[in-house]
């Protein structure tokens, strides 16, 4: 009775963490890839615009304060699942392996990683947006500002973060406790992740569900989420301000 008790918790308890974060952006992106297929064009023709400015050119010290309270602020999440895990499990950061003991593994793992998700990623991308069943994805939107850069290789890390300690760390340690078999478990981020980018098209949720499903198979054998968070800035800083400083020169992007 008591197993049964603390198995019902733990299940509510994902469920909260999820719809506050992650699982929130799951529901609005399946939302947004509705009401795109559903306008004049549909994917083919709709263009998704990221890290957009939060001020007119006039105030960029406006446009800059928002920007990184929105950065602090969406991290709100990770806090509230790593003192979740200490509650019932301690020392969290050593739990998901978001520590300093291995930091060659997590750097080299990481750039690996990366780099073998991030090339047939881009051409993933590349060929959905010409079969139609992607949108145009304009990385980075913000005004020409001497902290772009910057912000934008903060705003990577805050994804890694986000992403990787609650969608991996917390959630896949949860679903162990709750007794999910390996398989299910890699399946159940894989659909995590592919949905929350759905907004993208279906080669966003294709792509991404590889990648969760890599990610997931990477922290059930390693126990860390430090290779994860270093892979996952890594492509992020590549596409935020690879496009940043590409896009004006080229017509493919």
């Amino acid at each position: 009775m008591r197993n049964e008790l603390h198995s019902r918790t733990v299940q509510r308890e994902v469920v909260i963490v999820l719809a506050l974060s992650l699982g929130a952006s799951a529901v609005w992106a399946i939302v947004g890839f509705l009401a795109t297929l559903t306008e004049p064009g549909g994917l083919s023709e709709a263009t998704v615009a990221m890290n957009s400015a939060r001020a007119e050119e006039e105030r960029p010290w406006l446009d800059l304060s928002r920007q990184l309270i929105s950065l602090a602020l969406a991290l709100a999440p990770v806090a509230l699942a790593l003192h979740l895990l200490d509650l019932d499990r301690g020392n969290p950061f050593g739990l998901i392996g978001l520590d300093g003991r291995r930091p060659g593994f997590d750097l080299f793992g990481g750039a690996a990683l990366a780099a073998a998700i991030g090339i047939p990623g881009l051409g993933l991308y590349l060929l959905a947006r010409e079969l139609g069943l992607n949108v145009t994805i304009a990385a980075a939107n913000l005004n020409d500002v001497w902290w772009a850069v910057p912000v934008l290789i903060l705003a990577a890390l805050k994804n890694a973060l986000l992403e990787e300690v609650v969608g991996v760390g917390y959630l896949v340690t949860r679903l162990r406790q709750l007794a999910w078999s390996p398989v299910a478990i890699v399946l159940a981020h894989a659909a995590l992740r592919g949905t929350y980018h759905l907004y993208q098209g279906i080669g966003g949720f294709v792509g991404n569900a590889v990648m969760g499903a890599v990610f997931a198979l990477a922290f059930l054998r390693w126990k860390r989420t430090g290779p994860l968070v270093v892979a996952h800035t890594l492509l992020d800083i590549a596409a935020f301000v690879g496009f940043l400083l590409v896009a004006p020169h080229v017509s493919w992007l």
